[in-house]
């Protein structure tokens, strides 16, 4: 399955926050878009990972993903070795998209930053053709494939976007995607234990950094990311 977009996030969750809205526009104009989560969130002080599991799908349902594939990877404690990049690479060249999105190069969360770099570095590694890998669901060796672009969306910490993307007419499916993880979020009845992003703030920040972005661009809601190298346009007339 050859996809347009690869949206990758640390944990269940992150790619809903980050860039829903971006892949939501996107399936909506006919692109296909698939979800890859490193870890089922286990360390999550709400909910367990089979929650997490069930909520992400939900999420994909509302999105309308082609796919959406958890690696398995530890929380809090996989690392940017050969051993994760391997497994990442044969899921790149299986895949084979054109863009990838994945988490904040610097955040609160300590595997935001780890994910963000181990998905940089095996994005490069997957084009290169010394590199053998084997997937078990295809038959030989995989040939290289290196995405055209890598952006990171941006999470806890408020960064500065190198460019934005108006979701003015996807925000709705968007906080339909982020509010799917009901044991995550802001809920009045809940007895579980408090985090950063339970409180009712948190939620209503989702949507006001959205529409803050929104603003800076002239439109009602927006989504921001950072670009490893400068993207390029062909005219002037291609800039909103």
């Amino acid at each position: 399955m050859k996809l347009d977009i690869l949206a990758i996030g640390a944990h269940p969750d992150d790619v809903e926050l980050g860039c829903s809205g971006t892949l939501a526009k996107e399936i909506a104009n006919g692109k296909k878009v698939g979800i890859i989560d490193l870890t089922r969130g286990e360390l999550g002080s709400r909910g367990t990972a089979e929650t997490r599991d069930a909520e992400s799908a939900e999420a994909a349902k509302i999105l309308g993903v082609a796919t959406r594939v958890n690696m398995e990877f530890a929380d809090g404690f996989f690392t940017n070795d050969k051993l994760h990049q391997i497994e990442l690479i044969k899921m790149i060249r299986k895949f084979r998209p054109e863009i990838v999105l994945c988490n904040a190069v610097e955040d609160r969360h300590i595997d935001h930053g780890k994910g963000s770099q181990l998905v940089s570095d095996a994005c490069f590694l997957s084009g290169l053709v010394k590199i053998d890998t084997k997937h078990e669901d295809e038959d030989g060796w995989q040939e290289p494939w290196r995405p055209k672009q890598v952006y990171h969306y941006i999470q806890w910490k408020n960064l500065e976007p190198d460019f934005v993307v108006d979701i003015s007419g996807v925000i709705d499916t968007k906080m339909a995607a982020v509010l799917a993880y009901k044991t995550q979020f802001y809920d009045p009845k809940s007895t579980a234990p408090e985090t950063p992003i339970s409180s009712k703030n948190f939620t209503d920040s989702v949507k006001y950094r959205a529409r803050d972005l929104g603003r800076l661009i002239g439109t009602d809601y927006g989504e921001g990311f950072t670009a490893e190298r400068y993207p390029a346009v062909d005219s002037l007339f291609h800039l909103k």
